[in-house]
């Protein structure tokens, strides 16, 4: 796409008709960072991974493969992973933290914090419970790779949309004391440049589920070069084996190379097809000018409401309103066909590159006057 940067009027003419069919709702969409708006043309590649189904019944697998690998490129791509293969196919993140949990020897030891999503909260509780794995959990800004093997965190926090500034010194602190490091990017990629390799992760999940349009079950863990060759997780199956189509069974068990040992059973094959088109619209835009754009759009938001936070280049994609009363807030603004979400007492407002400067003006007047009669009451 030519444009050097993104204007309300040539997104209108260049991008907004491949999105018709998520723009024919009658709302102001500023959920972007919960489920993405998907583009018209993913609903054709999931009917061409249905279609070869059809036509071709097992032949199938050649294109549904062939799409997989073309996803795990493009995500690659995406992250700045250094190999296709680090990229390993997984339906939530959530899969992709049990992975990686499933690989360390013996009783790990894992450091977190208390702002990570439920999910990934609830499996290391879980674990926990379950002694599998002893854990420490701390606020972000505290948090420490003294005495773990694993350290779990968000690059941008779910919550808040806080960004995580002293990730590389965290990253190679970790190293320095011999314990590995996972990082949720869900909230990240997409959003914000981001190079696994040059910030030397081991492992990192994320999805497509919110900023890639994708829609949910396409998520992937990623796996460094190294890591990926050497290590092997207890979460496999025959996709994961040396020739998965030959049906041998030596002893020991030969695995694929590189990341597709790290895969597992057979996989749930139309999730590719279904991300396919968000990814690929996602590195034609490009993040740079994606992240300019929020940013634009943030600050609108906030010399608005200047009750929000989020609008600087220390937040994620969103901007947040704390209040006691940010349900009732949001199930307002919906009775007004205005989509927002809330976690706890933290309104999140995500407008994107579909919504107008005048669904932006609208939504805040309309919060504005809430807050107001909230205050009155």
């Amino acid at each position: 796409m030519s444009a050097h940067t993104l204007d309300e009027d040539w997104l209108r003419a260049n991008v907004w008709p491949r999105f018709s069919r998520a723009l024919a709702r009658k709302e102001i969409y500023l959920a972007n960072h919960s489920l993405g708006r998907p583009p018209d043309r993913m609903a054709e590649d999931v009917r061409t991974g249905v279609d070869a189904w059809y036509r071709d019944m097992d032949g199938a697998w050649d294109l549904w493969l062939e799409t997989r690998d073309k996803w795990r490129a493009l995500t690659a791509k995406l992250v700045g992973a250094p190999r296709a293969d680090c990229i390993v196919p997984k339906t939530s993140a959530g899969q992709g933290l049990r992975a990686v949990l499933n690989a360390l020897p013996g009783k790990p030891r894992v450091a977190t914090s208390d702002g990570e999503f439920d999910s990934i909260d609830f499996i290391l509780r879980v674990y926990r419970e379950q002694g599998k794995i002893e854990l420490k959990i701390t606020p972000w800004q505290e948090i420490s790779a003294e005495g773990a093997d694993l350290v779990v965190i968000s690059t941008v926090m779910f919550r808040t949309g806080e960004v995580v500034k002293h990730l590389p010194k965290l990253i190679h602190d970790a190293h320095a004391k011999r314990a590995l490091v996972l990082l949720d990017v869900y909230h990240h990629a997409g959003v914000i440049p981001l190079d696994l390799a040059a910030l030397e992760a081991d492992f990192a999940i994320g999805g497509s589920y919110k900023y890639l349009r994708g829609g949910p079950g396409a998520c992937w863990l990623y796996v460094r070069p190294g890591l990926v060759d050497s290590m092997r997780t207890l979460d496999t199956g025959r996709f994961a084996k040396k020739d998965v189509f030959s049906y041998l069974r030596p002893e020991p068990p030969e695995f694929g190379p590189g990341g597709d040992a790290w895969l597992e059973s057979t996989p749930p094959v139309l999730g590719c097809f279904q991300a396919l088109a968000g990814l690929e619209f996602t590195l034609e835009i490009g993040i740079d000018r994606l992240r300019a754009y929020s940013m634009e759009q943030k600050a609108l938001l906030a010399s608005l409401l200047p009750e929000v936070t989020g609008a600087d280049k220390h937040y994620g994609a969103f901007v947040t309103l704390k209040n006691k009363n940010a349900a009732r807030l949001g199930a307002a603004l919906g009775k007004q066909a205005i989509k927002t979400d809330v976690r706890g007492e933290y309104l999140r407002l995500c407008p994107d590159i579909l919504n107008t400067r005048a669904e932006i003006e609208r939504a805040a007047a309309t919060l504005r006057n809430l807050l107001v009669a909230n205050t009155a009451h």
